[in-house]
């Protein structure tokens, strides 16, 4: 199928890492992807809002790998137009099995959009859990290790959902978080939030309060991927300035936060970054 290599953009390309990285903590977000109408013009507003640079793929012209700090956090696809895709970020989880994953995907009454796809480094599911949220989960090797996409990507992906109770009873389920192993994700209710960890790292946090049919889909259920930024105002600038939109913006028990909107009209979330 001609869409495949756009939802695991990234993933399939190690470019040239070895293949005795750690593997990715069962469960755990693992890469985050963005669908895109422009590639350059992508490239160019989240090289100056975030700070990446960005290296081309093995899957052609229309692919990018972004990088922070030289190594790889993120992947982009500009491939919306072509193939009517919603202009989205989406999250994937590391799984051991990605037959097993899609299999419990279905049992669950979720669909299953895409997959398993095989790649040489790995088989990926693109996913829409019970109230629409698009998701993936990656079984295979990752471009630089799960260690420095945790250090420099993503600082978390919170769902946004109907029921937190009732979403984390799918994604436990479909994910298997909390099931007592020592390489998997322990779960956790803080804060009127559900918060998912990886050893002492907070990955994921899901929470109530979303509309599924609202008009703003800010409001519907989703993932909302949260990138770590030095100055908030000064990064809500510079996306303003390149045509990007700010939805909203406030300071929670996390810190400052903004959430943002492309030129295409991706949805993502900058929060002031904490020290250490």
């Amino acid at each position: 199928m001609t869409e495949q290599p756009s939802m695991a953009a990234g993933l399939t390309d190690t470019g040239g890492e070895r293949d005795d990285l750690p593997e990715s903590p069962r469960g755990a977000p693992c890469w985050v992807s963005l669908t895109a109408r422009d590639l350059q013009a992508s490239e160019k507003f989240y090289g100056s809002v975030l700070g990446w640079e960005f290296r081309s793929t093995t899957l052609g012209e229309h692919f990018a790998v972004a990088l922070k700090n030289g190594k790889p956090v993120a992947a982009i696809g500009a491939v919306a137009a072509d193939m009517q895709f919603a202009v989205v970020w989406t999250p994937y989880f590391a799984v051991p099995q990605a037959d097993e994953a899609a299999a419990r995907i279905r049992e669950r009454s979720a669909t299953v959009a895409l997959g398993p796809v095989a790649f040489a480094s790995g088989r990926a599911v693109v996913a829409a859990d019970r109230d629409g949220a698009v998701f993936g989960a990656w079984d295979g090797r990752l471009p630089g290790g799960w260690e420095a996409w945790h250090e420099c990507g993503p600082v978390v992906v919170r769902l946004r959902t109907r029921d937190a109770f009732e979403a984390a009873m799918f994604y436990g389920g479909v994910l298997q978080w909390a099931d007592g192993r020592p390489d998997g994700c322990t779960v956790s209710y803080e804060n009127d939030e559900v918060v998912v960890r990886s050893g002492d790292s907070i990955v994921a946090r899901l929470c109530s309060g979303a509309v599924e049919a609202a008009p703003d889909p800010t409001l519907r259920p989703h993932w909302a991927v949260q990138f770590a930024v030095d100055d908030v105002a000064a990064r809500v600038e510079a996306a303003l300035a390149l045509g990007g939109t700010l939805v909203g913006r406030g300071t929670g028990p996390h810190g400052d936060h903004a959430e943002l909107r492309d030129p295409d009209g991706g949805l993502f979330t900058i929060i002031a970054r904490r020290d250490q």
